[in-house]
């Protein structure tokens, strides 16, 4: 009879495992705040630029990807943000309208919609990555000698297991494509 009563009554069991597991969460509760602060001023800087004209952080990553890389689909750009179709829309009407983004046919298929960085987008790009790199170097020299890897090692794990292998290939892509592009 006690096998039947102790599995009518998990409480005490469960009760035990929460507070192991509030236990052992406890430390990462400063990692989690360190990375919401991290986060805030990391867009932060950004955000400086992109208010006077009017654009938000859905911009700033808009500008960020299609400028990494030019003639993405707006199908693939969907797929890397997460937001839904309308939101990207408005965002990227905004942007297209202010001269920051071209929007082109495809090639092959018409109805294909490929995005392209005007000047002026390359421009607010390179002020973003200006901006982002220096706090993110400052931050990774204060890390110590392998302090790059480590947060990189971080970051990846960050990234849901299923994803990450398409991560690494789209930022390697935009890597090679940026070498092979005229200085």
């Amino acid at each position: 009879m006690a096998d039947i009563n102790s599995l009518m009554d998990p409480a005490p069991a469960l009760a035990a495992t929460a507070v192991e597991d509030t236990a052992a969460a406890l430390p990462l509760v400063d990692f989690i705040e360190l990375l919401f602060f991290a986060y805030r001023d990391f867009v932060g800087d950004p955000d400086q630029i992109l208010a006077p004209i009017g654009f938000g952080r859905a911009h700033h990553r808009v500008v960020h990807f299609v400028n990494r890389h030019p003639g993405m689909r707006v199908t693939d750009l969907l797929d890397i943000l997460r937001i839904t179709k309308q939101s990207l829309g408005r965002v990227l009407r905004e942007l297209v309208d202010e001269g920051f983004v071209e929007s082109r046919a495809g090639s092959s298929d018409r109805r294909q919609r490929l995005l392209f960085p005007t000047a002026k987008g390359e421009a607010l790009a390179r002020q973003f990555v200006g901006l982002q790199s220096r706090r993110m170097a400052t931050a990774l020299e204060a890390s110590g000698p392998d302090g790059r890897e480590a947060v990189q090692r971080f970051l990846l794990a960050m990234i849901d297991p299923e994803d990450r292998a398409a991560v690494e290939r789209l930022i390697e892509r935009a890597d090679r494509a940026a070498r092979a592009r005229p200085a």
